[in-house]
């Protein structure tokens, strides 16, 4: 045999155990949530269940209010999704044409607040909304989810508009358009693949979210599915059946928003990595 086919086979060896790790939690939840609750807790596990039904997706629904929990947390998303994009699109803009002193430096200390996990910071930010009275609000968590995912994109969008030839911007300016409406027109559509992927980063991001919700958040009426996931645990016991149901209905929306803009999440990750 070859010695580049086997290398091959080593590498497709490798690339399936390690698809399979991934996989693993998912084939768990899914496991966990068609087991009536006597088969939860029998000894020893086993995986695939004897009896499966779907009759946790009826309790769950029952059990808590779901609806309320999916609304919150589309509200938390999508607001940061918002909140994040019209700040990033100028800032990075500004980066990518403009010349001014530390730029370079700047660039590197948006790297740098990357880095920061948000526990670091949860107990100074719980101070700051505590003096603003954003405690138990949308507000607060679009103001805090943003901050940690502003510095991604703005680094990304930067790397495109950098692909962007200013020829394009004068031609449009000698054309009769603004400045506004060159960047409306000529550089965001050029853009639309880092653009697309630094809101679904923002969005996925806000959705997934679980400290700052659990600090932040004391109402039962506003707090996002992450949060709603936390009440199937309980001080004495956790009901995994439910858990791993909601967990299941929790990752359909961010699954089918992957599925919708795939070219363009794709493009976007791999253009930025290659521009930035």
């Amino acid at each position: 045999m070859r010695r580049e086919n086997i290398l091959k086979i080593i590498v497709i060896s490798f690339t399936f155990i390690f698809l399979l790790l991934l996989l693993f939690p998912f084939f768990v939840m899914i496991s966990t949530m068609l087991r009536p609750s006597r088969e939860v807790y029998t000894s020893p596990p086993y995986w695939i269940p004897k009896h499966p039904t779907l009759s946790n997706f009826i309790g769950v629904w029952n059990q808590v209010p779901l609806v309320t929990y999916f609304t919150n947390s589309l509200i938390i998303a999508g607001g940061t999704m918002v909140l994040n994009t019209l700040l990033s699109v100028p800032a990075a803009y500004a980066i990518s044409r403009f010349r001014f002193p530390g730029k370079q430096i700047l660039l590197y200390m948006l790297i740098v607040l990357q880095m920061f996990s948000p526990i670091v910071v949860v107990i100074s930010l719980f101070k700051i909304m505590f003096w603003f009275h954003l405690l138990n609000t949308y507000t607060g968590l679009i103001f805090s989810n943003t901050a940690f995912t502003l510095s991604f994109t703005i680094w990304m969008l930067n790397g495109y508009f950098k692909s962007v030839p200013v020829d394009i911007e004068e031609a449009a300016l000698i054309d009769g358009c603004t400045h506004l409406q060159a960047i409306q027109k000529i550089v965001l559509p050029i853009a639309a693949p880092g653009l697309v992927t630094t809101m679904i980063y923002s969005f996925i991001f806000a959705w997934n979210e679980f400290m700052f919700a659990l600090t932040f958040i004391q109402s039962a009426k506003k707090m996002p599915i992450t949060i709603g996931l936390y009440s199937f645990v309980g001080q004495y016991t956790t009901q995994w059946e439910y858990l791993a149901t909601a967990s299941f209905l929790a990752i359909i929306p961010i699954v089918v928003l992957f599925l919708l803009i795939e070219k363009q999440l794709v493009a976007g990750l791999v253009g930025g990595a290659v521009k930035g």
